[in-house]
């Protein structure tokens, strides 16, 4: 947990924090700050209805379980820009993502949402870490978000967590979609998430990616809202692996398991490729 926070009264502007994305290299550490950001938010009912669009959400009058990423998605650029932030965000690497939704996600706020950084661990690849972030209501926390990112540029003494082997469900397909050469860029209007490896096959080319890849949190987002009633209005936690990049344009298909408290899906490509590996379950009581 941070030490201290740094209250703003508003998401910092990308503007400026991708001019420093940009021209940040090397590494400035071998630690992760202790300090947080946080700020209040609302919902733009506009805003909200195009980010419903662009990943399959139907209007159910509660925010979609993963909007509130977009909500910190400024917070989150300021603290991994930040001079106090030992890594270059160029280059970082997004392997996992877990959601709670404690509460229903429901009004446009007043919010307060909160960032942090921690849990450096070593990798077999580099180091990871997770950023946290928070989505309070006047009724306390509502949701939560864990990403946990990879940095190859470092290492660390020790030997990494393993990994929790769970028993692999039958799963039937449930649904199949398009994914349009545009997609990256669509998002990316949306979600404020303008990184090259998702614009186009030019830019991604420069990061050695053969051509655009999909933004991951489309893909969760857009594998959820075709889980549809799968998933409850709250009291639960959504659990993903990101696995190889979905290559743009391509058509990928959505599996899933019966309906349950607990279950787990699929996104696969051509030639049953995985693309990314999820389940859902009950919070802890």
């Amino acid at each position: 947990m941070p030490r201290d926070w740094l209250d703003l009264s508003a998401p910092p502007a990308l503007t400026g924090l991708f001019a420093r994305a940009a021209v940040r290299r090397g590494v400035r550490g071998r630690s992760l700050p202790t300090r947080g950001l946080r700020c209040p938010v609302t919902v733009d009912p506009k805003h909200l209805e195009r980010y419903r669009k662009v990943c399959g959400f139907t209007d159910n009058h509660l925010l979609p379980p993963t909007y509130p990423h977009i909500l910190a998605f400024g917070l989150q650029m300021g603290l991994l820009t930040d001079p106090s932030f030992p890594f270059p965000l160029l280059g970082l690497v997004h392997l996992e993502n877990r959601i709670s939704v404690l509460r229903p996600l429901g009004g446009l706020g007043p919010f307060n949402v909160s960032v942090r950084v921690q849990d450096l661990q070593p990798h077999e690849k580099g180091v990871t870490f997770s950023i946290i972030t928070q989505l309070h209501d006047q009724l306390g926390l509502l949701w939560e978000g864990d990403s946990r990112i990879l940095f190859r540029g470092m290492r660390l003494d020790g030997t990494p967590p393993a990994r929790e082997e769970v028993a692999e469900l039958p799963l039937e397909q449930i649904d199949a979609w398009n994914c349009p050469a545009d997609i990256g860029r669509r998002y990316a209007r949306v979600a404020g998430d303008y990184n090259p490896i998702h614009l186009s096959a030019a830019s991604a080319k420069l990061f050695g990616f053969p051509r655009a890849i999909a933004h991951g949190l489309w893909n969760k987002a857009r594998s959820l809202a075709a889980l549809g009633e799968r998933l409850p209005m709250a009291g639960y936690r959504v659990d993903v692996r990101f696995q190889k990049p979905v290559l743009l344009p391509s058509q990928v298909n959505l599996l899933a398991s019966e309906p349950a408290p607990s279950g787990q899906f699929s996104l696969r490509g051509k030639d049953d490729l995985p693309h990314m590996a999820g389940s859902w379950s009950p919070l802890d009581v």
